[in-house]
């Protein structure tokens, strides 16, 4: 079974990219889905213990803890060290899933693949990119959004560039959705190929 890691600033189509790599039947583990699970699951009360009152009704409240963390930037440490290993795990069991049925290709679609070095947990990256104006554009669209918390996103991600050095794939999302399910569809053909 080929593993193949998806990540990709934020802004970049990473979500869009990997229903594409669904769409072609690549069973996909999406990282963030499972953050927002465990925030209404098993991390609530280990969050709700280092991050006091960032929960209501037995769910993380996204608006008190990004608050809490704005304050406390030392506290991402915190947080990342409750919620990565529950992310590992269900990631575990993904993996052992998909093998038990014999899958040829997955997608673990995870936003800071590099930051945390997942790479050494995949056989392959793909990094969704496109030009920073797009990029910018996109972001500060989104609901609530605002530039001091997008300069805050990108401070922790590592900068696209070196993201695109370093992956053994690149899909440019700038150049609009057909071309990006094109370039989809040809890496999922030759690692279809490699894994026979």
């Amino acid at each position: 079974m080929i593993v193949l890691g998806l990540t990709g600033s934020i802004g970049m189509g990473k979500s869009t990219t990997a229903d594409m790599f669904k769409a072609l039947g690549v069973p996909v583990n999406d990282a963030d889905a499972v953050v927002h699970d465990l925030y209404r699951g098993d991390a609530v009360r280990p969050i709700e213990a280092a991050f006091p009152g960032s929960t209501k009704d037995g769910v993380v409240d996204r608006a008190a803890l990004s608050a809490a963390l704005a304050k406390h930037p030392d506290g991402f440490k915190t947080l990342e060290a409750i919620v990565h290993p529950l992310v590992r795990e269900r990631e575990r069991v993904f993996l052992e899933r998909e093998k038990q049925a014999h899958t040829s290709l997955v997608l673990l679609d995870i936003p800071l693949l590099y930051e945390t070095g997942g790479e050494g947990r995949v056989d392959a990256v793909v990094v969704v990119t496109c030009d920073a104006d797009i990029q910018r554009e996109r972001v500060l669209a989104r609901p609530g959004m605002t530039p001091e918390k997008f300069a805050m996103i990108l401070s922790r991600q590592m900068p696209d560039s070196e993201k695109r050095a370093r992956a053994n794939y690149v899909i440019d999302t700038g150049h609009g959705l057909d071309a990006a399910r094109q370039r989809v569809e040809e890496i999922v053909s030759a690692l279809s190929a490699q894994a026979g």
